[in-house]
This record gives C-alpha cells, sequence and structure tokens, in this order.
C-alpha cells in the first residue's frame, strides 16, 4: 500500500495532538512498523487515548481532507503485532461508534472491510487465537457490516465465513465472544448465497443449540441468535434443513414457553423473532405441513387471541395471522367447474385465446384446482411484501408498458378499410343530408300531437296494458315502406357489411312470456294478461322519406289506432283511485296494486310475506304441489307509483321492455328494485370508517374454520349447478337466496354458521374468471340478527371495500312504505386474500394463486322482507330501452331525435344507436347548411357490464340533452350527438362483469373486431370509419367507464407530447408539436364538476391499452380529443362531494356537467393559440369555480389511498404477487413510479 501523506485541513492546527502523533504514525508505516514496535504501541495508545477522551480529537481525524482514516488503515494493515492490532481496533471502535453512519461509509470506501477480513484470517490461524483480539475484530465488523453492500461476498471470498462459524462453535459457552460472532453471522445470512453456505456448515443447527431450551439468561444474545436463525431460513435449503431436524416442533414449544412467561410483555422481539423464524420455515410446502402436523395452528390461534386485547403486541398477531393463513389448507372452490354455470354455444371459436383454450379443454378436466397450485414459493423476505404486492413489482415495470414506438404514436388517419365497404352506414347518418322539405316548422305545443318525421310511435302513455280482448301488437298492421320506414326493431340493423338489413337467426329462441299477474284496481281486482310483443315499440322509431309527409301522418295514426286500448279508462280509474295512501316520511304518496311476485310465462308466484319469501316454487320436482292458482293468489302489495318521482320510470313498461330482453338462462323473473325504480337518497352515505382490527378478527374466524369444525354448519342452500332446482328447500332455519334475473349473479350460497354465508359469483359466460359483479335476492331473514356474507371468489388484488366503500342494498318493505332506494349498508367490510385456490387454468397460467374474499355484515329491519344486494346500483338492458323509450315521449318538435337500432347482438338483443342534436328553425339553405355540418360528438357507455355507474352517468347526458333547458338547446344547436349508450347488451342482462357473450373483453377488440363475434364493437368501430372517410371525424369521443380502485371522477387522453416524457425515447421537437386541446375538456370538467379530479387524469399512451377504444379512435380515426371517462364506484376524496360514497345523483349529475363542458368546449375550439388557454376557460368559467389542483402530474398510481391504522394484509402467501392480466375498469390505469402510498402501517413502515 503506497504510504498516505498526512494532509491537514484549513482552519485545523497543524501542530494539533493528535495530528503529529497520526503523522509519526505515518512514518512508521512499512518496515518501521515491524522493527519499532515498542513504538508503535505507544503512540497508538495515545491517539486511543486522546480519541476516548476528547471529542474533538476524533472529528479532527475523521474531518473532510483530512487523511487520518487512511493513516490508520495502513498501519493496521502492516502492524504484525497483537497490541498495536489491537489499540488500532480500539481507536477505530471508538471513531466508529459516534456520527456512525458517514465514518462507517468512510471507512467502508477507504478499504476497511478488507483489511479487517485479512486480519481476521491471519488471527484465526493462530492456535489458541487471540480471544481479545477476535472480540474487538467482531465487534467492528458487527458495526461496519449493514453499511457495505459487498459486505457477504468480501466475506464469502476472504474465508472469512469458517473464520466466524469455527470461532462460535468453539466459543457456545463464552457469551462475552459468543454475541459479536453472532451479529457478523446475522450479517453474513443476509446474502442467500451465504446462507447457504453456512446451512452446509451446521450454523442452523448451532443456532438451535443456542436458542433452545427456554431461558431467561442471555435475553441479548438469544434476539440475536434468532435474528440469524431467520435469515437463514430465508433459504429453501435450510429451511428444509430444519424441517428434518425437527426444529419446526422446537420452535413451536420455545414460542408457547415465552408466551405464557413473558406476562409482562419485555421480551417481545424474542417472541417476534421466533415467528419470524416459523413464517421463514411455512414458506416451503414441507414446512407448512410439519407446522400443521405439530399442531401449529391451534398453538398460534390462542396464543393470537390471547394477545388480541394488547395493542402492542399486534406485530405478534399480524405475524402469527400471516403464517395460519399461509399453512391454511388450500380448499377448492365449492363448484363443479369455474366455466360459468351457463352455457353459450359460440358460432365459431377464435383460434387462439383464453376462450380458444376453454373449448379445447378435454371433458372431465378438473378445472376448479390443480395439485400444482400449492407450490413452492421464491426466498424472499415477504415481511415487507404482506400488502399490495402488485405496486412493487409495478414500479419497476411501471414505464415498461409505455407506448414508445414514435410511430405507433402519430395517429394515422387512415380508416383502414374500401369505402364501398363503409358506404352502408349512410343510412346511419340521414341527418348529415337531410333537407326537410315538406316539413312543417310551425311551432307546436305539445309533442305527443306533433307528428314530424322524427317523432316516434308513441303516445303520451307508452305502454298501457292490454285486457284480455284487446287487439294484440302482434297483429298491428305495419307499413310497407321497408327501405326507409321500418316498425320493427329490425330498423337500420347492421348485421353484417354484405348482409346490413338481414336479420341473423337468433341462437337463443325468444320466450314466449304471456302473461303476468297485475291487479291495478283493488276494487275490481281485474287480471291483466299483456302479450309478447314482438314489434318491440319501445325500441322501434319512425323516419320517413322526404316526399311522402302525408303518407307518414296518415300511417302514424293508423298505428296509434292499432296499439289503442279499450280497458285505458278502467286502468286510469284503477290509478285514481289508488292514489292518496300516504306513508310518513316517504318521498312517494301514490300507490298501485300488484300481484306478487313478478313472474313472466305463468311460472307459479311467490308469496311475499308468506312463509319465508324470496324463492321461487319451481315446479313438482322442487317439492312444491304444483303451480297456484293464477287467478290472484298470491298477496296484493301496494306499489308506490313511483312514476311522480321518477319521470323516466314505469313499471308496467318496464316489464314489456323484459320480455323482449334475451338471456341465456332464459330468466322468467323481474327483480323488485328494476320493477319499482330507485329514487335517490335525500340524506348523505359518507365514506364508512374502518373499525381497528375488523380485517383480523374476520380472518381469526376463517381459522377457527379449521380449529372448530364441528361449529361449522356446511349446507348449500343455493345452487345454479342444479338448474332444476336452484333454491334448496329447508326447515326455515337458512335464509333464501335467488338471481335468476336480469343482470343477476349469484351461483352458489353456503350457509357455514348459523348466521353466515359463504357466497360464490358466477363467472362470465365462455369464461373461467372476473368474478366482481354480484346482484342476488335474500328472503326468509330475522329480523334484528346479524348476518355475515363472504363473497369468496373475488380476483382483484385490493378493493375500494377496504377503503370506505359499503355494498347496496334494495329493501321491498321500504319500497312498499314509499322508499324505494338502494342504500348503502354492511358494516365490518373488508377484502382480503383467502384459502381458496386458483386453479392455474383461471390464472392465465400462473400458480399457487389464491382468491380474494369480500366481507360484510349486516341485520334486517323488517319481518318477511325480501332485500336485494349489489356490488353497485343495478342498471338493466332492459331499463335502457324502458328510458329510451320514455324519452322518445318527452321529445318537443325542437328537439331532432333519431333512435336506430346498430345492430343485433350474439344474444339477439338490439343494440340501439341515438341521434340527438336540434331541429332546424326552417328548411332554408342557411339553417339546413348549419344544420348538417354542426361537428359530432360521439359517446359510448357500458361497454364493461359490472360498472353500472357507467350508464347513470350516461342516463344523466341523455336527459340533460333531452332536457327544455336553455343550455341544453345551446348545446343541440351546437353538436349533433351519436350514442350508443350500451355497448355490451349481453353481458349486462347475464349478469357479466367484464364481457360479452364471446367470452372477451370488448373493450380489447377495437384493433381488430370480428362482426359475429364482436358485432356491436365492429359496427361502431364502423360508424367512426366511415365519419373519417367523409371528413366528419368527431370533435369528441367519449367512452363512459367505471373505476374500482380509485375514488373521484376522471379522464385518460392520448398525448404523444406527455408519452414520451414518461419514457426514455429521445425525440425531435417535430414529433412533439401537438396541439394542447386534448386538456381543454377535462380542464373545464375539473372546473365545473364537483366529483370531478384533474389530477387522477392521465394522457399516456400505453401498449397494453393500444386495442381499446380511447387508443384506437385517437390512432387510427383520428380523434384528438378521444377520451375514456371513470367514475368511481366509491366515492369522492376532494371537492364538494369529500368523504361521501357516490350515489345516482352525483352520477347522473356528473353525465349532466360533461354536457356543460361541451358547450364550453365548443367557445374554445375556435382558438388558435392554446398558449392562453387556461386564462380564457378561468374567463368562461368565471369565479364561482372550484379551486383544482394544479399538479401536472399525469401518471398516477392505480391505487392512492392513505394507511390505515392495521395492516390490509391481502398476502397469504411469501410470493404472491397479484399480477393482473388488465386492470379494472376500461383499462386505463395508471401508475406512479414516483409515489408509492403505503396501504399498511404493519409494525411500523414495512417499505422505509
Amino acid at each position: 500500500m503506497n504510504k498516505p501523506k498526512m494532509a491537514t485541513e484549513k482552519g485545523v492546527p497543524s501542530n494539533s495532538r493528535i495530528l503529529m502523533l497520526l503523522g509519526q504514525l505515518e512514518r512508521m508505516n512499512g518496515e518501521a512498523m515491524t522493527r519499532e514496535v515498542e513504538t508503535a504501541r505507544q503512540v497508538t495508545a495515545k491517539i486511543f487515548h486522546l480519541i476516548q477522551t476528547q471529542e474533538k480529537s476524533g472529528k479532527e481525524v475523521m474531518s473532510k481532507g483530512s487523511s487520518g482514516m487512511e493513516v490508520i488503515l495502513a498501519s493496521l494493515e502492516n502492524t504484525r503485532d497483537v497490541q498495536t492490532t489491537l489499540n488500532i481496533l480500539y481507536i477505530l471502535s471508538e471513531l466508529l461508534t459516534v456520527g456512525r453512519g458517514r465514518r462507517v461509509g468512510v471507512f467502508v470506501s477507504k478499504g476497511g472491510t478488507g483489511i479487517l477480513f485479512q486480519i481476521l484470517i491471519s488471527a484465526s490461524k493462530e492456535l489458541p487465537p487471540s480471544e481479545e483480539l477476535m472480540l474487538q475484530l467482531h465487534s467492528l465488523l458487527a458495526k461496519v457490516g449493514p453499511k457495505d453492500r459487498k459486505f457477504g461476498v468480501k466475506a464469502r471470498l476472504s474465508g472469512a465465513l469458517n473464520a466466524t462459524v469455527n470461532l462460535t462453535k468453539q466459543n457456545l459457552q463464552n457469551t462475552k465472544l459468543l454475541l459479536p460472532c453472532l451479529q457478523v453471522l446475522r450479517v453474513y445470512s443476509t446474502n442467500s448465497v451465504n446462507a447457504i453456505s453456512l446451512g452446509k456448515n451446521g450454523v442452523v443447527e448451532l443456532m438451535f443449540k443456542i436458542v433452545a431450551p427456554y431461558s431467561k439468561k442471555n435475553t441479548t444474545l438469544l434476539k440475536v441468535a434468532l435474528d440469524a436463525l431467520g435469515a437463514l431460513l430465508k433459504s429453501k435449503t435450510n429451511a428444509r434443513r430444519a424441517v428434518d431436524g425437527g426444529h419446526v416442533n422446537v420452535l413451536l414449544a420455545l414460542y408457547q414457553d415465552w408466551h405464557h412467561n413473558d406476562s409482562r410483555h419485555r421480551h417481545m422481539l424474542i417472541r417476534k423473532g421466533l415467528l419470524v423464524c416459523l413464517r421463514n420455515i411455512t414458506n416451503i410446502k414441507l414446512g407448512r405441513k410439519a407446522f400443521i402436523d405439530t399442531d401449529g395452528m391451534r398453538i398460534l390461534y390462542n396464543s393470537s387471541t390471547e394477545c388480541l386485547p394488547v395493542r402492542t403486541l399486534d406485530p405478534l398477531v399480524n405475524t402469527s395471522s400471516l403464517i395460519m393463513r399461509k399453512c391454511f389448507p388450500k380448499n377448492r372452490l365449492p363448484l363443479p367447474t369455474i366455466k360459468s354455470a351457463f352455457h353459450y354455444q359460440l358460432p365459431h371459436v377464435p383460434a387462439a385465446g383464453p376462450v380458444a383454450q376453454l373449448y379445447s379443454q378435454p371433458p372431465g378436466v378438473d378445472d376448479v384446482v390443480d395439485e400444482s397450485d400449492d407450490n413452492e414459493e421464491t426466498d424472499a423476505d415477504t415481511e415487507n411484501d404482506t400488502e399490495n404486492e402488485e405496486d412493487d413489482k409495478d414500479q419497476g415495470a411501471a414505464n415498461d408498458d409505455i407506448e414508445t414506438d414514435l410511430n405507433k404514436l402519430h395517429p394515422k388517419n387512415n380508416p383502414g378499410r374500401p369505402f364501398e365497404e363503409l358506404r352502408v352506414y349512410e343510412r346511419f347518418f340521414s341527418e348529415l343530408s337531410e333537407d326537410f322539405q315538406g316539413y312543417n316548422f310551425e311551432p307546436s305545443k305539445s309533442a305527443s300531437t306533433t307528428s314530424s318525421s322524427f317523432s316516434s310511435a308513441r303516445s303520451t302513455r307508452p305502454i298501457i296494458v292490454p285486457t284480455a280482448q284487446a287487439l294484440s301488437p302482434k297483429h298491428v298492421p305495419i307499413m310497407s315502406c321497408q327501405e326507409d320506414c321500418n316498425l320493427t326493431k329490425g330498423e337500420h340493423t347492421m348485421q353484417s357489411p354484405s348482409v346490413p338489413t338481414t336479420a341473423p337467426p337468433a341462437p337463443v329462441p325468444p320466450l314466449e312470456l304471456d302473461t303476468i299477474l297485475l291487479t291495478k284496481d283493488q276494487d275490481r281486482k281485474e287480471e291483466a294478461h299483456i302479450p309478447c310483443t314482438e314489434t318491440h315499440t319501445a325500441l322501434s322509431s319512425l323516419t320517413r322519406p322526404p316526399s311522402q309527409p302525408q303518407v307518414m301522418e296518415r300511417d302514424l295514426a293508423h298505428l296509434l289506432e292499432c296499439v289503442s286500448l279499450e280497458a285505458e279508462d278502467t286502468l286510469n280509474k284503477g290509478e285514481e283511485a289508488g292514489r292518496g295512501v300516504k306513508q310518513e316520511g316517504s318521498p312517494v304518496n301514490a300507490t298501485r296494486h300488484i300481484q306478487s311476485p313478478l313472474l313472466l310465462g305463468g311460472i307459479a308466484p311467490r308469496r311475499v310475506g308468506g312463509g319465508g319469501g324470496g324463492g321461487s316454487n319451481w315446479g313438482s320436482d322442487c317439492g312444491s304441489e304444483g303451480a297456484e292458482d293464477e287467478g290472484g293468489e298470491g298477496a296484493v302489495l301496494e306499489v308506490p307509483d313511483t312514476a311522480l318521482l321518477l319521470p323516466l320510470h314505469d313499471p308496467d313498461l318496464y316489464v314489456e321492455m323484459v320480455k323482449g330482453t334475451r338471456s341465456v338462462p332464459q330468466y322468467a323473473e323481474v327483480a323488485y328494485p328494476d320493477y319499482f325504480g330507485h329514487i335517490a337518497p335525500t340524506f348523505r352515505e359518507p365514506l364508512q370508517e374502518r373499525v381497528y382490527g375488523v380485517q383480523r378478527s374476520k380472518i381469526f374466524q376463517d381459522i377457527e374454520r379449521l380449529i372448530h369444525p364441528n361449529d361449522i354448519v356446511d349446507k348449500v342452500v343455493y345452487d345454479l349447478d342444479i338448474p332444476s332446482c336452484p333454491v334448496i328447500e329447508d326447515d326455515g332455519e337458512s335464509l333464501k337466496f335467488n338471481s335468476q334475473f336480469e343482470s343477476g349473479n349469484l351461483r352458489k350460497a353456503v350457509q357455514i354458521r348459523k348466521y353466515e354465508y359463504d357466497l360464490v359469483l358466477n363467472s362470465d359466460i365462455n369464461s373461467n374468471h372476473y368474478h366482481q359483479w354480484f346482484y342476488f335476492e335474500v328472503s326468509g331473514m330475522r329480523v334484528g340478527t346479524n348476518y355475515r356474507f363472504n363473497i369468496i371468489n373475488s380476483e382483484k388484488s385490493n378493493s375500494q371495500f377496504n377503503y370506505g366503500m359499503q355494498v347496496l342494498m334494495y329493501s321491498v318493505q321500504e319500497a312498499i312504505s314509499g322508499r324505494p332506494r338502494w342504500v348503502r349498508t354492511g358494516t365490518d367490510i373488508c377484502y382480503y386474500k383467502n384459502h381458496f385456490a386458483r386453479s392455474s387454468i383461471a390464472a392465465g397460467g400462473q400458480k399457487g394463486k389464491s382468491y380474494y374474499t369480500l366481507t360484510f355484515s349486516t341485520s334486517f329491519s323488517h319481518k318477511d322482507d325480501v332485500c336485494y344486494f349489489a356490488y353497485h346500483y343495478p342498471y338493466t338492458y332492459s331499463t335502457l330501452k324502458m328510458h329510451l323509450s320514455k324519452l322518445e315521449a318527452l321529445r318537443t318538435p325542437q328537439i331532432y331525435l333519431r333512435q336506430d337500432v346498430l345492430c343485433q347482438t350474439l344474444g339477439g338483443n338490439s343494440c340501439p344507436l341515438l341521434t340527438i342534436t336540434a331541429m332546424p328553425e326552417s328548411n332554408s339553405n342557411d339553417y339546413i347548411c348549419q344544420f348538417r355540418n354542426r361537428p359530432l360528438i360521439f359517446l359510448s357507455a357500458r361497454v364493461h357490464p359490472g360498472e353500472t355507474n357507467a350508464s347513470w352517468v350516461m342516463k344523466g347526458t341523455l336527459e340533460f340533452l333531452m332536457g327544455t333547458s336553455p343550455l341544453a338547446a345551446s348545446l343541440r344547436e351546437a353538436y349533433i350527438f351519436k350514442i350508443v349508450p350500451m355497448l355490451n347488451p349481453d353481458g349486462v342482462v347475464n349478469g357479466n362483469h367484464r364481457c360479452s357473450l364471446s367470452g372477451e373483453d370488448l373493450n380489447r377488440q377495437w384493433q381488430n373486431p370480428n362482426p359475429e363475434l364482436h358485432p356491436t364493437i365492429y359496427h361502431t368501430k364502423s360508424l367512426l370509419q366511415y365519419l373519417a372517410h367523409i371528413q366528419r371525424a368527431p370533435l369528441v369521443f367519449c367512452d363512459y367507464h367505471g373505476h374500482s380502485r380509485k375514488k373521484n371522477v376522471f379522464m385518460y387522453g392520448c398525448s404523444v407530447k406527455e408519452t414520451v416524457w414518461q419514457s426514455n425515447i429521445s425525440a425531435t421537437s417535430s414529433d412533439l408539436q401537438e396541439d394542447l386541446g386534448y386538456r381543454a375538456l377535462p380542464k373545464i370538467l375539473s372546473q365545473i364538476a364537483p366529483a370531478f379530479s384533474m389530477a387522477s387524469c392521465s394522457f399516456v399512451v400505453e401498449r397494453s391499452k393500444e386495442s381499446t377504444a380511447r387508443v384506437v379512435v385517437w390512432r387510427e380515426i383520428g380523434v384528438q380529443r378521444s377520451y375514456t371517462m371513470e367514475s368511481t364506484l366509491c366515492g369522492c376524496d376532494q371537492g364538494k362531494y369529500k368523504g361521501l360514497q357516490i350515489g345516482t345523483r352525483e352520477l347522473e349529475e356528473m353525465g349532466a356537467q360533461f354536457c356543460v363542458a361541451l358547450l364550453r368546449l365548443k367557445r374554445l375550439t375556435g382558438i388558435r393559440n392554446h398558449q392562453h388557454l387556461l386564462d380564457l376557460e378561468s374567463d368562461i368559467i368565471g369565479t364561482q369555480s372550484k379551486v383544482v389542483s394544479s399538479s401536472t402530474t399525469t401518471y398516477v398510481m392505480e391505487e392512492d389511498e392513505p394507511s390505515f391504522l392495521e395492516a390490509i394484509d391481502y398476502s397469504a402467501e411469501s410470493n404472491d404477487e397479484d399480477a393482473e392480466p388488465e386492470n379494472e375498469h376500461g383499462g386505463e390505469v395508471q401508475e406512479n413510479p414516483n409515489h408509492l402510498d403505503q396501504l399498511s402501517d404493519c409494525e411500523t413502515n414495512h417499505r422505509d
């Protein structure tokens, strides 16, 4: 080693004593050290004395610019004298004890660790080695080790591992020397290669000799030994060694001894150390088996239960809980197959992908669980990843998903199909060529008396319940002007580009739902039979050729004559007689009387209020005596006439719509909430505060199932896999469940304890996963009893149910009392990983996955009630049809409204397409020109059936557009709206969460949709391609979605510049030239809509989203303002609604605010210089705008939640990284690599 020259720093006196001594030591370096042994001893002893007694001496040695450390290390390396070496070690020990962080860093950087290892090796060759020297060496190494990243490697390469191990073995009774040796072994073991090497050298057995048997002597030593052992056991090899040696039993016995004897909780760290050892051993299958065999579950369960009252013992309870959950034997879901309970045969199966795998699976394969699922985990320390594991993983991979191909980032303005193919879509854009010749522009007082070419075949009361004598709508004569004037639901229906108007053969035969039992006039109790309507007047609309105005008026009058009903007066009188029954505190004071229940097709009615409520009698094979008399044996309910408060709701019309809706299970029942309607409550529903320890207590109740199996009832009470009789009759001790109605989803209910039920959701049709949406009915409950419900096959690794969201409940008794509404309900709500194994078939090939449990408790207020539970406010396809029908009836002569059928779905349902704008003031050229040249706005919603909030937002948009306010009129005059309000009717009808009947996520099919498998996407994209071809691409495209893991409402858009900023690609300034207009709409929304959050918006384009509507419309159609608007399923954490759960009122308000924002956008789009865009917006919006964050963050986290007091421990296994193949909502989720929000504070902050 070159001799360092002693340097002094400015301000330090060069004649300082310590520097003089260091200078003397420096001059002795080399051969002089071996010659002048005594001098070296004296100099080093004096330096040590100075540093020990004078703090400033240490500062002088360690000051910047001083070479004191180099001199000391050079002397240490060169000396051969034990006493001199010891003196220098004393000096270093003293120096490194003070201001430890920086000084140790300097020591390591100067090569100090290597020198210590050299001395250790040479000293260990002496026999016997100097005890004092070894003590000092190991004490120093223990201080330095944690700060030296290469410590483990240096130790292994120098041979120091064996030296320390041998010394430990020789000094098991010498506590003074043993402690530093164990401290160094603890640091060695953090390196996985070293841990395996030490295991081979017998160190695992050595540690067990030190920690056992139980003794309160030398607790410090014990703590260090347990830490070292815990680090060693992270290695699978060492864990197996420990299991083979029978040490699991030893650890459990030790833990019990410490638990019983440490009554004052002074030795919690020792108890924690023992648990960490157990936790690491149980990372392997062999360890879990040994743990179970030695009664580990009962031992940890009992000790944890005793620890629960003491908050300071939470770390022990949490770690015990983790071990127990990991060792809980993996159960299979109680299902015959994870495929949907409903089968729908596809016309053709895709060549590749999950659906192809599903169809290629050999019959008889048990796809619920596979043996290999209980796999060996990796050697990872999992203490810190028990929370949202995917966050850690995603932070590394967050930027990997960002699109970096600049060619793909620039919109290509190439519609991709020849115009000849697209020409057939011209019929959906008659407004672009309409000349209104022959139309009477005289203002009319009533919309219903207007007979324009765009009014619908609708009287003021759209559907009247016909009597048996009335002419059935089946016999309504249909005019012959098929090409331009279709009355049937096939009007303007696109099936395929080649055969645009041919209706396909329906794969599902239509139900002959001939009757429904209804009595409206209580005095007469007259039975009304509603025949099946094949013409579907609710969905039909009339357009007429401009050359035939008189023909149209005559035809329209003829049609209305045909559907008029003789019983109209009778029914109206019945309604009047029923009005005025005022319930106290009820928002609705009119009632109608209906026969219970709402069954179609003559299926036997259920009695509400009779023996136990909600189960259906499904015929003699279910134990009933056959159908009851249809003449009205069921109880008569007084039903509130919600039409007074819900102008778009009509129960009778809803039933009519259900009859035209086709479902795979052929539902013959109507859910009460959909029939009665929902009136948003006037009270606020705050986010629920989480009770401390609630999740832990639920998990412990789950563990009790294993420990006290005799307490478990395990009785199946509802099972869709028994199609003939899903409701299992019993002695009245169990709840009754039902989900056999439109949008319903519950596959199985199992009674676990007297008041606890495990619920299994049905997967999407033609799929084996996507379990999230639920909607089911419960009856037969006891008043005031607290019931616990566990939905046991959820798949997401986290949920807003952990952050204040509650489930929704609808009570029929409440509805009858005049409060028809969904309310947030449930206590003790939490969401956590459970012990039900997820088959690798369902997990995309990943093994060892588990399902998650959503658990909530609730009690019921009414006897003989029928209650419904749902994931979010239901909005069925039949509800949409009813709303569209009622909207048509609201049309005024100033509104241009046309409703076409875009196409038929796979399941035989029609997909409506709306056109809304303002009628021109006259048919003069100027007005017609302005009418035709209005910019287009294209809106769509509900591509994902489980995101019902998207439909409520769309409802708000449609109601605003059809409204009479000046703003609505201005908006209609400004734009032509093309709206597809439900892109996935089949998924909605059949209770799917994400897919259509094809088993695929339709929002991943936009790049290359198949006309047979994805007709709604194919034809919607074709509409946009047609517009691009005729140079009329929309100004704004927006797809409405729901988001299950974030709060507020926000948007995802597309920006080249912001995508490049978030990635590492180099781009020229010309590549980054971009109009900032894409930010205007979300910016306006953030200033006018209280639920909207600009800070959550993102404009980054990701590879995984390249086949979503937002990206394809931006890239292929060239729409700069192409958005996904995400609405929370939970609530808001900013603005006016901060701390509140979101409801239908807020969602509909959001839909209306979106319209207002479009009107404001209209005033901005003419301005080319966007530099002053934000100032201009502020001027327009005025001073009453709400303050929004000026944050420029565009790359936001998927889960942006604060910490909880208790750990939200999703992980029951060590290496479960819940990577999701795709995200929750419409597919646009961002991660913020610079921003890691904690989800847990278990044992302080894990990640610090």
